[in-house]
Formats: structure tokens, sequence, C-alpha cells
């Protein structure tokens, strides 16, 4: 019975491994196709998955004097993304912003902005400026 019960354990944890593996992987792509859209609008990429020890930063982009730091969340639908960037992941992505400005030169004349992009299945990124 103890044999059981211990083989129940191991492939329940091998299935939740593989189920944040496959999370992991989607959540990487959508960085990438957030990325690319961001791209074809003129944005140049400057950072993708920017870590501090405050927190990460999935994409930092700029377009003239504008930086935003993008938080990228693939849902079902926009709303459920939207909802995903709660006050905590907020203050997450401010804090890792103020490291990454604090060793720039050029920060004093750069504006700020935070924004998500929804990636839903089926359809193109959502891009929501200034969404906090």
């Amino acid at each position: 019975m103890a044999e059981i019960d211990r083989d129940l354990k191991r492939r329940k944890v091998e299935r939740q491994k593989a189920q944040r593996q496959k999370a992991q992987r989607w959540g990487h792509a959508s960085e990438y196709l957030a990325a690319l859209y961001l791209l074809l609008r003129g944005y140049r990429v400057l950072a993708i998955r920017y870590r501090t020890k405050l927190g990460e930063i999935d994409l930092i982009v700029r377009k003239g004097d504008l930086v935003a730091f993008v938080e990228v969340k693939a849902r079902i639908g926009e709303q459920e993304a939207i909802d995903a960037v709660g006050y905590v992941t907020q203050s997450r992505i401010r804090a890792a912003s103020d490291v990454w400005l604090s060793k720039r030169q050029d920060a004093a004349r750069l504006s700020r902005r935070y924004d998500v992009i929804a990636v839903l299945p089926g359809r193109l990124p959502r891009h929501f400026a200034n969404a906090f």
C-alpha cells in the first residue's frame, strides 16, 4: 500500500512539473510574440526578462524618449490578463524599473510608462498602454 502511495505521489509531482514547464514555455513564447508586436509598431526592444533582486520585467522597450516597462500576460481573455497584474506585481515592476533606470546615464530625459500586453489564443496581442 505504501508503495502505491509513493508511486501516485511521484506521478503527481511529475505531472505538476510538466504543467509548470509547459506554462513557462508558453509564457516565454508570449514574451517573444509581444516583443515582435512592439517592434512592428516602432518600438526598440532594450531587454527581455530583465531580472533584479526586486523582481523581473518581461519587456523593456523604447520609442524616442519614452521607455515602457511591459508585463506580458498570456490568458484566455483581455480582462483576465489585466486582472492578473495586481498591486504586488505592479510594485515589483516599478521597483525593478527604478533599478534599470538608475543604471542609465540618460535616465533624466526619459519618460517612463507601465504597459500590459495580453497574448490571447488565436488573436493578435492586445497592448494596454499606461495600464498602471
